[in-house]
């Protein structure tokens, strides 16, 4: 195991190598400060567990996720980790480019999800880079995906790096390049019940998102191309919602699976994206991000066959994704923000989750 800690910044991270897969070594790494613990692996930049304190300072992991580096090889329901070259669904897993049509792999029906079968999600990572300055202590990871993974075209050499500060901010920083044009639109997907899992549902947490507009999808959870208005709707929660009185509301998704637009112009800078409060635990989540959007999924099919870290079977409901993101389907969507990233520039986006109690 290797370790530091800086006792003037109360920052400390670890390294332990916990398995050697197909030559490569697992590890798990945390990253810690005076008041909590993030615990990381590199097999699909996972999110493996998050400890905060409530209003009393009583720990718990308020993420869903495995005891043990080795549960994300077999991971789903995403838990944690980061998902690409594209998260959410490409319709019929194909798009045009440069005058001619690419075929994805298709692992949703008739959609590519999440990247596909092999996905970002399902590889081991390198540790490029293990960061203990400037107030923060964090790590890079890194994977070159070669040219037609799952379908996509070009070579894209991946960059992610989470740090934690003493301000209980975990940074999320995506980097990339390629070499030839590729979609690239990557989020992390991991899921939070503010309750440490104590109650098994989110359905009393409050959940706050300050959009007024939404991408309208069909039957097969690809967008229409309309962005509509979110006033009147079940989706309005520019003032805060309790979740349980508003999952009933959309049956064929069976909760909060949507994608609110929280600005169609990227502009670089960090917004406020969500808000989640445990009214109970006084747990809050904030989210800021320079993405234009952000998928709500409330864990809708989630039934009770898997256990993790917590010893509790995750049942439906049991806990919200908060992924930002570009918008689904944007490769078929010329009318959204592009995801096509082009040889010699850079990708670059930043997600900020904050951490207190109320």
């Amino acid at each position: 195991m290797l370790t530091a800690h800086n006792e003037l910044s109360t920052l400390s991270w670890s390294r332990t190598v916990c398995d050697t897969i197909d030559g490569k070594e697992v590890y798990r790494i945390s990253l810690r400060n005076k008041e909590m613990t993030v615990g990381i692996t590199n097999i699909g930049c996972a999110i493996m567990s998050i400890h905060t304190p409530d209003r009393t300072g009583l720990q718990k992991n308020i993420v869903a996720g495995f005891g043990k580096p080795e549960g994300y090889l077999r991971n789903p329901w995403y838990f944690g980790c980061v998902v690409g070259r594209v998260v959410n669904r490409i319709g019929g897993g194909r798009f045009d480019l440069e005058g001619r049509t690419v075929q994805l792999s298709m692992n949703d029906g008739n959609n590519h999800l999440h990247g596909g079968f092999g996905g970002l999600h399902t590889k081991i990572w390198d540790i490029l880079k293990v960061i203990d300055d400037n107030g923060e202590v964090g790590v890079v990871f890194g994977y070159s995906s070669p040219d037609g993974e799952e379908g996509y075209p070009g070579k894209l050499d991946i960059q992610v790096k989470y740090c934690l500060n003493t301000d209980n901010q975990l940074k999320m920083e995506y980097s990339a390049q390629t070499d030839r044009k590729t979609p690239v639109n990557l989020s992390n997907h991991s899921y939070f019940n503010l309750s440490g899992f104590e109650n098994p549902v989110i359905t009393d947490h409050l959940l706050t998102i300050p959009a007024d507009r939404y991408t309208e999808k069909d039957r097969n959870n690809l967008p229409t191309g309309q962005i509509l208005p979110l006033t009147g709707t079940p989706l309005d929660c520019r003032a805060a919602v309790r979740i349980g009185d508003r999952v009933d509301k959309f049956p064929l998704d069976g909760g909060f699976d949507h994608n609110y637009v929280l600005e169609t112009v990227h502009t670089g800078r960090q917004l406020p994206a969500a808000e989640l409060v445990d009214p109970f635990s006084g747990r809050r989540l904030r989210v800021t991000t320079d993405r234009p959007g952000i998928q709500v999924y409330t864990a809708n099919w989630w039934d009770g066959s898997v256990a993790g870290d917590h010893g509790t079977l995750f049942v439906r409901h049991g806990a919200v994704a908060l992924e930002t993101q570009a918008f689904p389907d944007s490769p078929n969507r010329p009318e959204f923000p592009d995801t096509i990233l082009s040889p010699g520039d850079g990708y670059h986006t930043t997600t900020i989750f904050t951490f207190d109690s109320l």
